[in-house]
């Protein structure tokens, strides 16, 4: 096992147009996790296509596709993405995106192990996790085998973006597909281009019984929560008790 990045980690999902909360699974439109890669001064975006995490037990659905959104240098960048906004359509007159709500904070690695991947996290935000967390598969901690799939090959039925918004890598990580769909995140720069591909396959619930990767989780209260220093989130726009208390607003 060799530790390629590490750094923190983001969820959140947005209530679905027109819903002024969420309520369930039903009513969320949209989950997102940002990866902040330590020493490296960058945002990524990333959609996460099935709208929750790929289980990390037996039960539930192990895979999922997603891909980088947005890739910033400022946190603020990433606000037309996480804010409210009213926009106008025709047939419906004035609408309202809710705004994105934090479900999720910690700290992630991606290693290297054998002959492919892994995205690992641990939840230090909320302190326990709840309803939330709970429909949306972000559990206290989880190991995921992440791919990167090369944007000139077909992709597997109802998944992948349109060819004008896949990825364009350079050479030097283009060379390495070397015709295959799929090949592991090594290295981790492979994020740093919007429209990049990624596919999860749950792993394990247990990252160190795993991998053998301890990672350090701190203690977190509202006041030291990175989630505010670093992202810049805004309070009175995000509603934050999915983040604390894990249930639904």
């Amino acid at each position: 096992m060799h530790v390629l990045e590490r750094g923190n980690i983001y969820f959140f999902y947005r209530p679905r147009v027109g819903k002024e909360t969420a309520r369930g699974f039903a009513d969320v439109q949209r989950l997102y996790m940002v990866l902040s890669p330590r020493g490296n001064k960058s945002y990524r975006l990333i959609i996460i296509g099935e709208k929750r995490l790929p289980a990390v037990t037996r039960e539930g659905d192990r895979i999922s596709w997603g891909f980088v959104d947005v890739v910033a240098s400022r946190a603020e960048e990433l606000e037309d993405e996480l804010d409210p906004e009213t926009y106008t359509t025709k047939t419906r007159g004035e609408r309202q995106r809710p705004a994105a709500r934090p479900a999720g904070e910690g700290v992630y690695a991606i290693v290297r192990h054998v002959d492919h991947t892994h995205l690992a996290y641990a939840l230090e935000l909320p302190p326990k996790p709840g309803e939330v967390q709970r429909v949306l598969n972000i559990g206290e901690e989880g190991s995921y085998i992440i791919s990167v799939k090369n944007p000139d090959t077909p992709s597997p039925p109802g998944m992948g973006l349109d060819e004008a918004r896949r990825a364009t890598f350079p050479k030097d990580l283009e060379e390495r597909f070397r015709g295959r769909r799929f090949i592991p995140v090594d290295p981790p720069d492979f994020l740093n281009y919007e429209g990049a591909e990624i596919l999860l396959i749950g792993a394990s619930q247990d990252v160190y019984e795993e991998l053998g990767l301890r990672l350090n989780r701190q203690r977190e209260t509202e006041a030291t929560a990175e989630i505010f220093r670093d992202l810049r989130i805004e309070k009175s726009l995000h509603p934050i008790t999915p983040l604390f208390k894990g249930t639904w607003a």
